[in-house]
């Protein structure tokens, strides 16, 4: 009589044989390793402790797989990887949790002014709204984690530039900030039924670290320059 080894247990486990290069023993330490975890993990952490050679991005595929249609599902979240609870069940986890505060229209407008348009100052806010940043809108956003001050926009008064973060993917469950929906997905959805101005479209939004050509660094003056600067109608709103 053969003897079951675990690797035999493992396979079972498993049902059918894993995707090459997703050996039965990664996808079991992969899973492990985001399960335990109470942040979303990158690949690069989990990839340190599979074996040699194992192919990362097929053992996640294919522990993504093996959640398929399961209560938790493996999601790709700021290209880093969690469990989350699937999306047709999120009604049970809002039971016991407590209602958080609700986002004014205006904070929601404005971060999807930041999302879409960053980097962008609190002047770029109050133009493509056509009012003006509601009091502390901004601040709300910092606080919750999902808006960033970024640089100083190369102009007159330096003005602070504003971006999102990886909180807000993780919150909205993106993998990147291209994943935002484009005007035909909004229209799809039900989100957006009205007509464009001539030679306007949403825009393509792109979150990278790096600052632009007009920005500068926040801590880019000096602590005397920073002093004795003037303060601008913009910063002392």
């Amino acid at each position: 009589m053969s003897r079951t080894t675990a690797t035999d247990n493992i396979a079972q486990l498993f049902g059918p044989a894993a995707a090459p290069g997703a050996s039965p023993e990664d996808v079991r330490i992969a899973e492990a390793m985001v399960f335990a975890s109470a942040e979303p993990l990158e690949e690069s952490t989990i990839a340190a402790q599979l074996s040699e050679g194992a192919d990362v991005a097929a053992v996640m595929d294919e522990l993504r797989r093996l959640y398929d249609g399961r209560g938790v599902n493996l999601i790709r979240v700021a290209r880093k990887w969690m469990f989350r609870t699937a999306g047709d069940l999120a009604w049970l986890r809002a039971r016991d949790r407590e209602e958080k505060r609700k986002l004014s229209r205006a904070a929601l407008e404005t971060l999807a002014i930041v999302a879409y348009h960053q980097p962008v100052t609190r002047a770029d806010i109050e133009e493509i709204r056509g009012v003006a940043v509601s009091k502390g809108a901004l601040d709300v956003l910092m606080e919750v984690g999902w808006v960033r001050m970024r640089g100083r926009r190369k102009a007159p008064g330096r003005p602070i530039t504003y971006g999102t973060t990886t909180e807000f993917l993780v919150q909205f469950g993106l993998d990147a900030i291209a994943d935002l929906p484009g005007l035909d997905e909004l229209k799809g959805a039900g989100l957006f039924d009205g007509k464009l101005p001539v030679g306007y479209d949403v825009p393509h939004p792109d979150d990278a670290p790096a600052l632009r050509a007009d920005e500068d660094p926040l801590e880019d003056s000096s602590a005397l320059e920073r002093a004795w600067a003037p303060v601008t109608a913009e910063e002392s709103r």
